[in-house]
């Protein structure tokens, strides 16, 4: 799993006060049980971090007990600014005295690994089709996304940006400079970058979304998820559920694991319960925070469970899922865009 998937392998019990409880294990490892599932999942980038809004894919190490504080919303810039510095203090300690098996950091150590992480910008800096990714106008690369402007809530989908209120589908903008380009594989990216802003797409049965907002169709386009400008993730802590744990894309090398919601009866397979191994809730079942997209080309495989073998397994994922209707033309124009970030 670790050599052909790039997964890590991360033990998690079932919450005692859970809405569900195990039924059934498939497992052809043959060691998870009730005790403890097994679950295997992407590592998660080390750059980038003063844009998250959830530290580790199901947000564990921004949600007590596994870490301290949250990060919401409803907060200041300033308190949430204190939540991401102090979660990420938690998680450098709980990683070297749990990985590295070492004594716990003082802290003013933790504070040092923090400083350090958060001033770490990476970004694709150069194409083979495109070329310096910073040519004729564009900004792209690192040095651009180190100015950007961020915020939580900047941008948001739902219109609780704490600044301007509003939504604006156009995040990405790197690339408007090569709108009009001569250059063909410039041009490719500046379409990519377009059809992520601007093609409408039908958003139906995602957890965290249609049913937390009782809107059983949002007409929305790619960046109604990957909301922070020019950087991809959403921002707002927002875990959602696109099906990727379902047992209809699961592998035969990932466990399965049958859940039964305790008021209802209702029965569910999947490969990973996400954030539902920390609230306990039925809704939070499958539930994952979206990444950083920055840096992109160099971290195959995709999604939280490697489910994606590269980009174009992923375009392939959202046109199927969504039913968006993109042409093979148009899915090399996307992919060409997101080789970039």
């Amino acid at each position: 799993m670790l050599l052909e998937k790039g997964l890590i392998r991360v033990g998690l019990p079932i919450p005692a006060q859970a809405e569900f409880k195990l039924i059934g294990v498939d497992d052809p490892y043959g060691f998870a049980s009730k005790k403890e599932l097994s679950l295997f999942r992407r590592p998660i980038p080390t750059t980038n971090l003063r844009f998250i809004t959830g530290i580790m894919s199901d947000g564990r190490e921004s949600f007590a007990p596994f870490g301290t504080f949250p990060i919401l919303a409803s907060n200041t810039v300033a308190q949430n600014a204190r939540a991401l510095f102090e979660d990420l203090k938690h998680q450098a300690n709980s990683a070297t005295t749990g990985h590295a098996q070492g004594k716990a950091l003082t802290n003013a150590q933790q504070r040092d690994i923090v400083n350090f992480e958060l001033n770490l910008v990476t970004a694709q800096i150069y194409d083979r089709g495109a070329g310096k990714l910073t040519a004729k106008g564009a900004r792209g690369g690192p040095e651009y996304l180190a100015n950007q402007e961020f915020y939580v809530t900047i941008n948001d989908v739902l219109g609780a940006d704490l600044e301007t209120g509003v939504f604006d589908p156009k995040a990405m903008t790197l690339y408007d400079a090569w709108t009009n380009s001569k250059n063909p594989q410039r041009a490719a990216v500046a379409r990519g970058a377009a059809l992520f802003n601007d093609t409408r797409i039908e958003i139906t049965g995602v957890g965290g979304l249609n049913d937390d907002l009782g809107v059983p169709l949002i007409f929305g386009s790619c960046t109604s998820c990957h909301d922070s400008p020019n950087v991809g993730n959403h921002s707002v802590a927002l875990p959602i559920d696109i099906g990727l744990t379902d047992e209809a894309f699961r592998t035969p090398d990932m466990p399965l694991y049958t859940l039964k919601n305790l008021t209802t009866g209702a029965v569910r397979k999947t490969t990973d319960p996400g954030r539902a191994l920390l609230t306990g809730k039925w809704n939070d079942i499958g539930k994952f925070k979206g990444p950083v997209l920055r840096g992109l080309a160099a971290r195959a495989p995709y999604f939280h469970n490697g489910l994606a073998a590269d980009l174009g397994a992923v375009v392939d994922f959202y046109n199927t899922r969504f039913d968006a209707g993109f042409t093979e033309d148009e899915k090399d124009d996307l992919i060409a865009f997101l080789r970039t970030l």
